[in-house]
């Protein structure tokens, strides 16, 4: 999920900065200390997306630089148990899948790639012996996080599955829907002319 938060800090601009506009120095200064930034409560900053307040500047002795207290907007991506993502297959092993989300990837096992058994291609491709179904770098996939682990706080793992209904490449959910009408519908006929058949004999 992408979340918009609000953050107050002490920001402290170099002076290779004050030839720049303040809020502009300023700006230039975030960005390099949270652009990239992951924690666990923030999740992956993408960008700050504005300067909300910014109060008197100070100078401390024996540091060149200006420092102020601001107030200021970052975008973050923050994954959460249980949240449906769409995302591009990066990349393919012999273990499954890597989705890239952007700011962050996540990884699908061979065992959640779908619902069938599936087996894996020189080409990188995902096969499901069943469904015939594959999944190969570059297609754009639905799925849901079912594992979120900040314990390498540089390098977040986030598991994902695409087994459940309504998951998997989106062109699989295209053709689920028209399967299960074809379906309904034979089984509709059968019913009426079941029905049909017994009203004409009970005419006779």
């Amino acid at each position: 999920m992408f979340y918009r938060v609000k953050v107050e800090d002490h920001v402290r601009v170099p002076p290779a900065a004050f030839k720049l506009p303040r809020d502009a120095a300023i700006l230039q200064t975030l960005e390099k200390q949270f652009e990239g930034f992951i924690s666990k409560d923030l999740g992956v900053v993408i960008s700050v997306s504005s300067l909300l307040d910014v109060q008197e500047g100070v100078i401390i002795p024996g540091d060149g630089a200006a420092f102020y207290k601001c107030a200021f907007e970052l975008l973050a991506l923050k994954p959460e148990l249980q949240e449906v993502v769409n995302g591009k297959i990066r990349d393919i092993a012999d273990f499954g899948a890597f989705l890239s989300l952007g700011a962050i990837d996540g990884m699908i096992h061979v065992s959640q790639a779908m619902d069938d058994f599936v087996s894996f291609s020189k080409d990188k491709v995902l096969i499901g012996k069943a469904s015939g179904r594959s999944v190969k770098v570059g297609d754009v996939c639905r799925a849901r996080i079912i594992a979120v682990s900040y314990k390498d706080i540089a390098n977040p793992k986030l598991g994902l599955t695409m087994r459940q209904p309504g998951l998997g490449k989106l062109e699989w959910l295209y053709e689920e829907p028209k399967a299960a009408v074809r379906k309904d519908s034979k089984r509709d006929y059968k019913r009426d002319s079941k029905k049909d058949a017994r009203v004409r004999k009970s005419r006779k």
